[in-house]
């Protein structure tokens, strides 16, 4: 149990490096950099620790799963991105495929 919240929280910290790329402004920005680089390190870090217990492939499929729905949910709150039927449904997919994945774990 508590390698799938490792690797939940790893998403989490994913989330917070894609968000934080989008304002490195080519390494350039020395505290967005700093977010970056820390939550890299954190996500990969969580998900390492996470992989000991649950099979790597199982743990880098939801890691990367909630790394990109919540890329997402944050694109479409924070930035504007609009959230078409098709691009909803395709999310909703990927939270499926997640799940069940914890499912058969």
């Amino acid at each position: 149990m508590m390698a799938w919240v490792l690797l939940i929280v790893g998403g989490l910290f994913e989330v917070g490096f894609t968000t934080a790329l989008r304002f490195v402004d080519g390494f350039r920005n020395l505290p967005w950099t700093l977010a970056f680089l820390g939550s890299v390190t954190a996500s990969m870090a969580l998900l390492e620790a996470a992989a000991r217990t649950i099979p790597m492939g199982t743990a880098y499929a939801v890691w990367t799963g909630i790394g990109a729905v919540g890329t997402v949910v944050v694109g479409a709150l924070f930035f504007g991105e609009v959230l078409s039927a098709a691009r909803l449904l395709l999310i909703l997919g990927i939270v499926a495929a997640v799940a069940g994945l914890k499912l058969v774990s």
